[in-house]
């Protein structure tokens, strides 16, 4: 088994090949162990080879590089999934240029039934991360068996992880470089609790691969293949997040993205992406149900969506952190911990309720949406 997998990693490492070409190589001669077993003129009929990659084949020396990286594996419970094993992400198959191999850290079930991804600026803004923890609190109350993928990074992608831990949603890292390390390191705390949530790190790279700017563009398609939809929160008119967008459309994938302030730097990338339709105008969970057709596995009594785009007065942004943070509380305790009167906080959680972004309890105690 070891030496199977040896030959798997060995033939992603040849110079030239890249996974198209391994794959054909791998329809032609049987396995990724024969590969290496074939003569050159052999090698040289398959189509896509030619004789170049033929000699590439016939005289590269990636055995010693795979077997460390074997070893690595076993040595820091990172499993590999080969393209043709079952538990690899059936949603890549449908994608021509997706990785023969690919490596993970934790068990997240990436074929769950319903995957999205999330992405974004680095440069979030209070809104951007607001929008985040409100769709996925939402999104969370459907019950769906759904996975969120995203990419480690500062900004949305850190904001889509910590929200989808904080609702019970595994949640899924798709890295730019091998699996020995955590990039940003200040994200290091959220990586390990996302692993032991039944979520994980995915990456195609090699342990002690040099991080590097390009690398992070490379993975987007991982982010984009793995995925059912791709949603975008801010971004600028260059960036990531649009690159994810690209590749999702190249894959026949949904793309989705928030609008934002007339004007605003982090807004216009995804102005541009709507006008242009490249993504779906989205606002609410329904926006994304009904463009998905999905059916929330939990009943749903309120008829009031949240609103993702509210306009917080101080008092309205005080009382939602509070509960937020604290859970379901009562309206004296409410009036307790914000400092707030009576006559200020009973009007303004009528507001909020009408609103969607709290619910009213029975023994007047209040809980945030």
């Amino acid at each position: 088994m070891t030496d199977n997998l040896i030959h798997k990693i060995a033939l992603s490492l040849i110079p030239g090949i890249g996974s198209i070409t391994a794959k054909s190589l791998i329809a032609y001669t049987g396995s990724a162990e024969q590969v290496f077993q074939e003569k050159e003129n052999a090698l040289r009929q398959i189509p896509g080879v030619g004789s170049i990659l033929a000699k590439n084949i016939i005289n590269s020396e990636v055995m010693s590089r795979a077997a460390r990286e074997v070893e690595f594996l076993q040595k820091n419970n990172v499993s590999a999934l080969f393209y043709l094993d079952e538990d690899y992400p059936q949603r890549l198959l449908g994608c021509s240029d997706a990785p023969i191999i690919l490596y993970v850290k934790g068990n997240p079930f990436l074929n769950c039934p319903k995957v999205i991804s999330i992405v974004g600026t680095r440069h979030a803004t209070e809104y951007g991360r607001q929008i985040v923890d409100q769709f996925v609190s939402v999104l969370a109350d459907r019950g769906y068996k759904i996975i969120i993928v995203s990419g480690l990074a500062y900004g949305i992608d850190i904001q889509s992880h910590k929200s989808a831990l904080r609702t019970g949603i595994p949640t899924v890292a798709v890295m730019g470089h091998g699996l020995e390390t955590v990039y940003p390191s200040l994200h290091t705390a959220v990586a390990k609790e996302m692993i032991e949530s039944q979520g994980g790190l995915v990456s195609d790279f090699l342990s002690n691969s040099p991080i590097d700017r390009t690398n992070f563009l490379r993975r987007n398609r991982i982010i984009a293949g793995l995925s059912d939809a791709t949603l975008v929160v801010e971004s600028a008119k260059k960036g990531g997040a649009l690159v994810t967008a690209d590749i999702a459309n190249s894959y026949n994938r949904d793309v989705f993205a928030f609008p934002g302030k007339v004007g605003d730097p982090y807004s216009e990338g995804c102005h541009f992406l709507i006008k242009s339709n490249r993504a779906n105008l989205i606002e609410t969970v329904a926006d994304l149900e009904n463009t998905m057709n999905w059916s929330a596995a939990k009943s749903q009594p309120d008829a009031i969506q949240p609103c993702l785009f509210y306009d917080f007065n101080p008092d309205e942004k005080l009382i939602v952190d509070m509960l937020r943070s604290e859970g379901e509380t009562a309206i004296d305790l409410i009036c307790i911990k914000t400092t707030l009167p009576m006559n200020k906080v009973s009007p303004t959680l009528l507001n909020l309720e009408f609103a969607g972004i709290v619910k009213g309890l029975p023994g007047k105690v209040f809980k945030a949406l």
